[in-house]
């Protein structure tokens, strides 16, 4: 009868490279590592061989501490609500109503000195659109926008959005103190330039008191 595989006939080819002095041969091959030390049945090409038992397993959540028996873990503090740095929002408020009186102060003085040009001209005769003086703008933007920074720390008091809501009040009363003077005035360049002065002043207070409020919110 003859043998099945060629290495029973003709012996293993491997053992022609093999060196005599390795009397135990490859650790690695399947023949021989039955005779090394700790040999475990079956191959090196089995996943499970050579692990330990429960290797790879997850021992569960109950084998891990509990968060509190870690000493340097602290519990963070509750977060606190936003909070205005008074310092801040009162000084900003005050430069947002100087910046406010300025600029009503300048369109009146510009709108003045258009008149005068005109009247000298003498073709319309004494020419005056302004309802009011310019330091009177000038009182009244100020005033204003101190309003204005009073009105917006009320509404961070009671509303969750002060921002939003500031600028719909301030917009909605800067249109109305547009178009009032406009319908109203019986001479229609003193409604205009009313109307381009209350814009003038609703203006800055509606961009620089929002922006002072959104800058003196501090969170803790």
């Amino acid at each position: 009868m003859y043998p099945r595989e060629p290495r029973d006939r003709y012996g293993d080819p491997r053992d022609q490279h093999r060196d005599p002095r390795d009397q135990y041969g490859d650790p690695r091959d399947q023949y021989t590592a039955r005779y090394e030390a700790g040999y475990q049945p079956g191959s090196y090409g089995d996943p499970e061989y050579g692990r330990e038992p429960g290797y790879g397993r997850d021992p569960g959540y109950g084998a891990y501490p509990p968060p509190a028996d870690y000493p340097d873990r602290r519990p963070r503090p509750p977060r606190q609500g936003p909070e205005v740095d008074l310092g801040k929002f009162v000084g900003g408020v005050l430069a947002a109503a100087v910046v406010s009186a300025l600029a009503a102060w300048l369109c009146a003085w510009i709108i003045q000195v258009i008149a005068t040009k005109v009247t000298q001209t003498g073709k319309l005769g004494v020419w005056n659109p302004m309802a009011q003086d310019a330091y009177w703008f000038a009182v009244v933007a100020f005033l204003c926008a101190l309003l204005a920074g009073v009105l917006w720390y009320l509404l961070l008091l009671g509303t969750p959005s002060p921002g939003l809501f500031f600028t719909w009040i301030v917009g909605i009363l800067t249109a109305a103190a547009v178009i009032i003077p406009l319908v109203l005035s019986s001479d229609i360049w003193v409604g205009v330039t009313t109307a381009v002065e209350h814009l003038v002043i609703g203006l800055p207070i509606l961009s620089t008191v929002r922006m002072v409020g959104a800058r003196s919110i501090t969170y803790r």
